[in-house]
């Protein structure tokens, strides 16, 4: 396992969460060590902000698979670079497949505050995403109203024009 570039080690979902989000883009992945199970693997991989994580386990006859989506026939590979590699296809049981991989090389090169002010943590990134699709949201159903209702809507945020205000800045 320590030969496979995206095996991070023992290093946490949270951590895993973090250099997932670090690197930002949908399909990024890497290995990490289970927290709850001991001598099991987890795949983790983004997709829209969120990270998805399946185990990955050796069998006693020393064949490696994965947890998928269930009604998702498991598959067995002798090596892990193997299974990887079959996950780099679209509709194998994960939510996308891997695309670019977060290596613990790169990792160690890249400095620790290279996370925008915007995206410091995870959570924080999650966040910011989840208050951006309900403001689009809003933006639409206020686009979808007729006129008459847009121009009621307009004279109440007009009153309370500091706390609209403060929900679009934070």
């Amino acid at each position: 396992m320590e030969n496979l570039p995206v095996y991070h080690g023992p290093i946490g979902k949270e951590e895993g969460e973090r250099r997932l989000a670090q690197d930002g883009r949908d399909g990024c992945y890497l290995v990490r060590n289970s927290d709850s199970v001991p001598g099991v693997f987890c795949l983790c991989v983004l997709c829209k902000g969120y990270a998805y994580t399946y185990r990955l386990h050796k069998d006693d006859a020393g064949s490696w698979a994965a947890e998928t989506t269930p009604g998702v026939q498991k598959r067995y590979f002798r090596q892990i670079r193997n299974l990887i590699a079959a996950f780099h296809e679209p509709a194998q049981g994960i939510v996308m497949p891997l695309l670019y991989p977060v290596t613990a090389q790169r990792r160690a090169q890249a400095p620790s505050n290279s996370l925008s002010p915007t995206h410091s943590s995870p959570n924080a990134w999650l966040q910011q995403q989840q208050q951006q699709q309900q403001q689009q949201q809003q933006q639409q159903q206020h686009q979808q109203q007729p006129h008459h209702v847009q121009q009621a809507h307009a004279s109440r945020g007009h009153r309370n024009k500091n706390k609209e205000m403060r929900k679009v800045v934070g």
